[in-house]
């Protein structure tokens, strides 16, 4: 504490908060991580796993910018699947159960070894702030840190609430106290807070649990890690599957009366598309089962997260209704399922950069914006890290398009949309999502990375080969082709049509049920772009992708430059959007809340509408 200077606070060590300090740190900032516990840095307080649906995509860009999500997830991974792999390449989104215990101690020990990297014991008190402008954090301890930038991370910590049926108890997560100062003084400087709510389910002992009447949910057969810097995964665990029935539903409905959500005593609203067991019950009336998913919580622990049954109903009505689960009739639960009520900022008062508008160099990242998920948060966190630490190298502010990153349509859609619940990333939000492909996130953004110096050369001039392999592979596949003696002998197995002469690969790699893996072995004598290709089946592979999705992709591409158009055109940021009559009134009220600096974003606020727009573009020319 004594030499108490630095050029950014970092406050909370969750997933947003490990993100922010690690790539502040590494673009040569000196930070200081402020945690309540360093043992307690980036636990896993709900479901213990990385990634899924569009979640993957996010580590996957964290990991091409320099983070360390990724990382972290290949270290502590148990098990490892890439999800939706029966559906197009878009929606493949790696994910991983992660061991609850592991994963704070690798992301501890990663933080403790970060040159420039302090991480300090303590609760911030008070952010300091003088003339609408960040100076420091004063502690709980009445410590002053002075800091030229601060970014908030609180999690559910901000005037939490844990609840159990009608139990009620402070506190930011199981075990752990809330933070009972900054939510209030933040509300004095004039930003509006709301309450949110979210849950998480029982803990159950492994050794309780009747296996024979549970169906195994295996990992991938060849898993692949997170990170490009991981050479390789393994498969530890096995989760299991089980499912509600209508007398299960009729247990919970039992306990409705004393529930805290169906009570009011939550105020806050809670996730749409990740509910608790009750919510399913209630908004799925006519649906008899719920799936429900059994994860070992780690190696050397016995505990088993009960995935899909998240709920805050009393422990008694908890346990019955656990125990009506085939497979579960005698289990032990270690820890009952409760909800988290919890104060968040309406991230309409924040710029693209996480920066607030009302303070300078103060920066809010990961749930207190309103989100969900441990990937969303890091993905903020390392936003805002990268931000403050370039305008305090005095450079250009760094912000990913909706056109380039699941990063962008996340920050896009926070900044621009008002929300009543916490906020979830799905693929389906993503309106270029053919063209923001996991497997192609190093390609979208490392360039990035590398020009904040948190990506390593060799990394880099690697990713720069194999582009090149893909680029020549490309034009090798228009002019290399197969007799078609050859072809039809492989169409007979893959169930195509056959061909009468001799066809180019290319042509041949659009047909659905063909590989061009498979059409690259069957070449006699083959060249040295396409033995490249053949030892590297995963250029292969983004190879066939963009050649069965050419139209597509190319169309999304002209999409993205009238996107691009609108983006460029700029607002002044002292118009009067009430001096505009023409425009509706609920208009006038979006425009002047958010403030939107191109007529791009304004198109995407909602209350805005298509004639808003159009008379906003003409007000402008």
């Amino acid at each position: 504490m004594k030499n108490n200077k630095y050029d950014i606070i970092v406050i909370g060590g969750g997933h947003a908060g490990i993100e922010a300090a690690y790539i502040s740190a590494k673009m040569g900032a000196k930070t200081a991580l402020l945690t309540m516990s360093i043992e307690s840095i980036g636990r896993p307080s709900c479901n213990p796993s990385v990634g899924g649906s569009a979640k993957g995509h996010l580590v996957k860009e964290i990991d091409a910018l320099g983070g360390i999500m990724g990382v972290l997830a290949d270290i502590a991974g148990i098990q490892f699947k890439m999800l939706n792999r029966s559906k197009g390449p878009a929606i493949w989104s790696p994910r991983a159960q992660i061991d609850k215990e592991l994963y704070p101690v690798v992301a501890g020990d990663y933080l403790k070894k970060t040159k420039n990297l302090s991480l300090i014991v303590g609760t911030a008190g008070e952010i300091i702030i003088n003339r609408e402008k960040v100076q420091g954090v004063r502690t709980t301890d009445n410590e002053e840190l002075e800091a030229s930038a601060v970014i908030l991370c609180a999690g559910t910590f901000l005037n939490g609430i844990l609840w159990t049926g009608d139990e009620s108890v402070e506190g930011g997560r199981y075990g752990e106290p809330a933070s009972k100062f900054l939510s209030d003084l933040l509300k004095r400087y004039g930003f509006d807070v709301g309450r949110l709510k979210t849950g998480t389910p029982p803990r159950v002992l492994d050794s309780s649990i009747d296996y024979s009447k549970i169906k195994p949910s295996n990992g991938d057969e060849v898993p692949e890690p997170f990170s490009f810097s991981t050479n390789s995964v393994e498969n530890k665990i096995m989760c299991y599957f089980t499912s509600t029935d209508k007398h299960t539903h009729d247990i919970l409905r039992s306990g409705f009366d004393r529930s805290p959500l169906f009570a009011g005593l939550i105020k806050g609203s809670g996730p749409r598309y990740c509910p608790s067991i009750e919510d399913k019950v209630v908004r799925f009336e006519d649906k008899d089962s719920h799936k429900i998913l059994l994860e070992p919580e780690g190696l050397n622990t016995h505990s088993v997260y009960v995935n899909g049954f998240s709920t805050s109903l009393p422990k008694d009505i908890q346990e019955r209704g656990i125990h009506s689960l085939p497979g579960l009739e005698n289990a032990q639960i270690l820890r009952y399922g409760y909800a988290i009520e919890y104060d968040f900022f309406f991230p309409y008062q924040l710029k693209y950069t996480l920066e607030t508008k009302k303070v300078e160099g103060l920066y809010f990242a990961g749930q207190i914006n309103g989100t969900s998920g441990y990937e969303e948060a890091a993905a903020q966190g390392l936003i805002a890290g990268i931000n403050a630490a370039l305008k305090l190298q005095g450079k250009d502010e760094f912000v990913l398009k909706r056109s380039e990153a699941y990063i962008g349509v996340l920050i896009d859609d926070l900044v621009n949309k008002i929300h009543d619940e916490p906020y979830r990333i799905f693929t389906s939000l993503a309106e270029y999502r053919l063209l923001l492909r996991q497997e192609n996130a190093y390609e979208r953004l490392m360039k990035y990375g590398y020009k904040f110096g948190t990506i390593p050369e060799d990394a880099y001039n690697k990713l720069q080969e194999e582009l090149h392999l893909r680029a020549s592979g490309y034009k090798e596949a228009k002019t290399t082709k197969l007799k078609a003696d050859v072809i039809n002998r492989y169409f007979e197995q893959v169930g195509e049509t056959p061909v009468k002469d001799s066809t180019d690969l290319f042509t041949l790699t659009k047909r659905s049920g063909v590989k061009l893996y498979d059409l690259l072995v069957r070449i006699e004598n083959p060249s040295g772009i396409i033995r490249q290709l053949l030892e590297n089946k995963q250029i292969a592979e983004q190879l066939q992708t963009e050649i069965k999705y050419e139209g597509y992709i190319q169309r999304q591409k002209r999409e993205i430059k009238y996107f691009l158009e609108n983006e460029e055109k700029e607002i002044p940021k002292d118009i009067d959007y009430y001096a505009l009559t023409s425009l509706s009134m609920e208009a006038r009220e979006k425009l002047s809340k958010i403030k939107p600096e191109s007529l791009g974003q304004a198109s995407r606020i909602s209350g805005v509408s298509a004639s808003d727009v159009s008379i906003l573009a003409v007000y402008l020319k």
